[in-house]
């Protein structure tokens, strides 16, 4: 899956990087049960502050799609619900 983030654009990294993730999940990239790459993997693959990575995948976990084990990662839901 290539993830691109244009930081001069007008749209926030953060919002890029979880519209991309979605869109990942959604299409089956990423399947359910599956980790993530991780916050510094994210980070340093695009030049993007962890701080904005936690936001996008924080707006994920806002919306069901994914959810964090503490020391293990951050995983796909089986049954994800639908935004609200």
């Amino acid at each position: 899956m290539e993830i691109t983030i244009d930081t001069h654009g007008e749209e926030p990294a953060y919002k890029q990087l979880a519209d991309q993730l979605r869109a990942a999940i959604t299409r089956g990239d990423y399947a359910p049960g599956d980790l993530l790459p991780s916050l510094k993997q994210l980070s340093g693959a695009h030049g993007i502050a962890i701080a904005t990575v936690q936001h996008a995948l924080q707006v994920l976990k806002d919306e069901g799609l994914i959810y964090g084990v503490s020391g293990r990662g951050t995983f796909v839901r089986r049954a994800a619900r639908p935004p609200s």
